[in-house]
């Protein structure tokens, strides 16, 4: 009888799991990634929605005021493409030009306002966060997302018509 059991125990368990191996999973379709180029960047603003430091917290700084987000806005300025950070307290702008598919900025210029708190942090957490490897992709939307990652931060911005 404890043969019998461990029999049918065995054949309980490979049904099983045979059976769990026919199931079929949804397939979920990855982001598709395009190509950075200057005029993709130049076709719209782009406004920060979310930020987040390797260890998953937000980036709080760059969100002390939701009325007026970060928003990057690239373009052309006598022959030279240059992006501006929109939203800070001093102004702030570099030249950027796209080499090998990613965004390679220039010295980045800013007044010097003595920005109070918490603008000064936004200013400082603006810097850091431009800084990195810059992907495009859509969202479910179909709505297209720059995405800037750095190995302290990754940060996504939608796009928005100009």
């Amino acid at each position: 009888m404890k043969n019998m059991t461990k029999m049918m125990m065995a054949a309980t368990l490979a049904v099983g799991t045979l059976a769990a191996g026919c199931q079929t999973t949804p397939s979920v379709t990855a982001p598709v990634t395009q190509p950075i180029t200057s005029n993709t960047l130049q076709a719209y603003d782009w406004q920060l929605v979310d930020a987040k430091r390797s260890n998953g917290d937000k980036v709080s700084q760059l969100f002390f005021d939701p009325a007026k987000p970060l928003t990057l806005k690239f373009f052309k300025d006598s022959g030279s493409d240059r992006v501006t950070f929109m939203n800070t307290c001093n102004n702030m702008g570099a030249d950027y030009k796209v080499v090998n598919g990613n965004v390679v900025l220039g010295n980045v210029l800013s007044t010097m306002m003595a920005c109070p708190e918490p603008q000064a942090s936004l200013d400082t957490a603006t810097l850091a966060t431009v800084q990195g490897k810059y992907s495009i992709s859509k969202n479910a939307n179909n709505t297209p997302i720059l995405t800037i990652t750095n190995s302290n931060q990754v940060a996504h911005f939608k796009a928005v018509s100009k």
